[in-house]
Formats: structure tokens, sequence, C-alpha cells
């Protein structure tokens, strides 16, 4: 299965290795850098790059790459799911996974790698069974550690270990019952210059955060389950109550996780939070350029669009933007010649816009092509997709726990063509 792991950063180095059978050697690694030359951008790398005596499966998150050595035949997304794993696991762990991170706790990195992967096959991968084998560090567990020169690994075989419910550890207990539900969308859209809509989806997830004493049997449903498409469930969720009759039905893992991440097609007619009024253009034979952007919400039934942040990337023959924005700050780097514009929260009565010329280099030709637009933007207390929790019930246990459900929507790659 999976027989080495190297972790690569941003700038090419690989900074932690693991090997699970025999060592691999580091030059494996030139394939990928050959293929992360040849990427436009770092996400655009092939996930899978076939090399003479292996196969290298590789994710990028939190700007480093995790890239898995093969030897035989595997299902790619089957090492893909479990890289991620990797990940969520770092970050659970240590809060980040950040290159930092990794090498401030690389003890119980390697201890982590050495559970979760059992001579190249996975083996425990759940969080709640990772922390009863392998404690989270701590400051002073640390300082422990090195003076009597113990390590963070467990005595005992964890409990869930043994379960037929192996994401929840047993014997849990709480003295405030809460269970709250992140709805978070986010938004791909590409827009152009007349203002239609040429394609448009929406990711969304669903994470938890339930801290219940004992064994509760959670359900959750929904006003519009029809609107779920694609949907990727946590183990923990009865596939077949699911298929009958639309109801999320769980004894959650203790903690957090992500309860399931679905995607809704442009075939749904998907909303479009925000319109741009734009006329950007440039005169032949002219050193001047006129930059004019109007930024207004739409479909947000009510809810205020908040984190705005405009860019765009300039055509290389613009020297200087000298611009005037209606409110929020902008910077033009005339070296990389990218735009930033941070907006802000959008007031619906006075809306947000940006004018003024841009100059060009003396003699240079009119540029080919108009830049695009490139939007962030954030909308709290509401899904995009229109999606809406009905309920959330509990049965097993006796006490009743605080519930709260919260939505957010947030652009992913949302691009306006000028």
């Amino acid at each position: 299965m999976i027989h080495s792991l190297f972790l690569i950063n941003s700038s090419g180095d690989i900074f932690l290795e693991k090997h699970w059978k025999s060592v691999v050697s580091r030059s494996v690694c030139d394939y990928f850098f050959e293929a992360q030359e040849r990427a436009t951008e770092p996400e655009n790398v092939p996930p899978v790059i076939p090399t003479p005596h292996h196969y290298l499966i590789s994710v990028l998150r939190h700007r480093i790459y995790f890239v898995a050595v093969i030897q035989s035949e595997v299902p790619p997304l089957f090492v893909i799911e479990f890289l991620h794993r990797v990940v969520d696991t770092f970050q659970d762990y240590f809060g980040v996974c950040t290159e930092a991170a990794i090498k401030d706790n690389v003890v119980v990195v390697y201890e982590l790698l050495e559970e979760m992967l059992d001579n190249g096959f996975p083996l425990a991968t759940e969080s709640n069974i990772l922390k009863e084998l392998i404690k989270p560090p701590t400051i002073l567990r640390t300082m422990v550690n090195t003076i009597t020169g113990s390590t963070n690994v467990g005595e005992q075989l964890p409990t869930g270990q043994l379960s037929v419910v192996p994401w929840r550890r047993t014997g849990v207990k709480y003295t405030n019952n809460e269970a709250y539900f992140d709805v978070v969308e986010e938004i791909d859209a590409i827009i152009d210059k007349s203002g239609s809509t040429i394609t448009a989806e929406i990711q969304g997830v669903i994470d938890a955060c339930v801290k219940l004493t004992g064994m509760p049997d959670l359900t959750l449903s929904f006003m519009n389950p029809r609107l779920l498409d694609d949907v990727s469930f946590h183990p923990c969720v009865r596939f077949k109550r699911w298929e009958a009759e639309r109801i999320l039905s769980f004894i959650p893992p203790d903690g957090n996780f992500r309860l399931l991440s679905y995607h809704v097609s442009s075939q749904n007619l998907v909303a479009i939070p925000v319109y741009v009024k734009h006329n950007i253009s440039f005169r032949e034979g002219s050193s001047q350029g006129r930059f004019d952007l109007t930024l207004g919400p739409k479909q947000t039934m009510g809810k205020s669009v908040e984190a705005v942040l405009v860019s765009s990337q300039l055509p290389r023959g613009v020297l200087t933007a000298n611009l005037n924005p209606s409110q929020g700050t902008y910077t033009f780097d005339p070296v990389t010649k990218m735009l930033t514009w941070d907006v802000g929260k959008i007031n619906p009565q006075k809306l947000p816009s940006l004018k003024g010329t841009m100059s060009l280099q003396a003699g240079a030709s009119k540029p080919d092509e108009n830049p695009s637009i490139n939007i962030q933007l954030k909308i709290q207390q509401m899904a995009i997709s229109g999606l809406k929790v009905n309920r959330l019930d509990m049965y097993g246990e006796k006490y009743k726990p605080f519930k709260g459900i919260k939505y957010m929507t947030k652009a992913g790659k949302f691009q306006v063509r000028t």
C-alpha cells in the first residue's frame, strides 16, 4: 500500500520523511519537482504522477505538499483520503498544520504516523482513538517527558478500538452538554462581462462540535434535503436512513468533526451574492487607461456582505494606478501588477466604488484583453443554496443539551470577466 511519505514546503524542501517498509530514496521526488515546475499554479500539480517504479500521489494543504510513494497500483482516492486524514489529525493535535508546528512536534508526528499506518495499510485514523493511544502535546507533558524520558504513547488499548462505534470513546462525561453545527458554503462562479453567469456551483460542509455525555443518538433533518447533491458522509452516519427518509441519523464522535460535505451544481440555479458594474478600458495609441468599478449586494435575503476583498491582475504594460476608493483602501504592486482593494462591508445605501486612471508605458500597444476581477466575501447567518436545518433531536440519554446551528457563505473562486 503506502510505502513512504514526504512532506515538501512551498520552497521545494523536503522537511520530513517517513518510511513504512524499506527506505525509498529522496530522488523519487525529482519527478514531483518536475511536475511542479510545469504547473502554472501550486494547486495545479497533478495529484497522481507515474514514475518508472513508483506512483507519487499528493495533496496540497496549508502550503505543504503531502506526497505518498506507492509501489503497486492502488485506488488513488483511497490514498488521497488517507493523506487528508493525516492533515486533519495534525491540525487537531497541534491547532495548526504548518511546517513550524510539525517540526516542533516531530516526535508526536512520527508516533501518529506509526499508529495511523501499519506496514503501509491504514489502521487507526479516528481522532478519538488516536488521542487515547497518543496524548496530545502540552507544555507540561513535554517538560515531564523531557525529564523522565517517557513518551506520549498511552499504556492501554483504546476502548473505541474494540467497539462497534470506533469513532467514539466510552465513558465520556461533560458538565455542560452542547451540540453545535456550522453550515459553511463556498460559492465558485465565473461571471461574463455582461453580468451573465457562465458557471456557478456551491461546495458545502457541515462541521460539528459535539460535547455530550454518554452515548447519545442524534437525528438532524432539513427543510429542503433535495438540494443536497453528491453528498459525502462521516462514517458515523447511517446511510440507509438517509437514502430512505433524507434524515441524518448518527452516534457522533466526541469533539470536532465534519459531519458531511455536499455539492450544489448550477442545475439548481445557484444565487449570485454580489454584482459588479465595471468599465475598464484602454485606448489605442494613448498612455492612459480608465478604471471604474462598483460593487453591490444581490440575492442576499437582507443579510450584509462582509470582508469583501477585490483583486485584479492588471496587464503588464500598466506602470501606475491612480485610483480613488469611496470606501476601504487599495494597493497596486508595480512589479507583479496586482491590484488589491480591501472593501470591508458593503452598505446597500452607498455602494462602494473604485475609480481613476492607469498609466501605461510610452509606446506600449493596447493590452489584448481586459483583466478579470476576483472577489472574496463572507455572508453571516445565510446559506446561499437556501439549505436550512429543520430540527435536531437526541435519543438514548435523559439530559437536555444546548443546541445551536450557524450558517455562513463565503466566496471560493469567484471571478468576474471584464
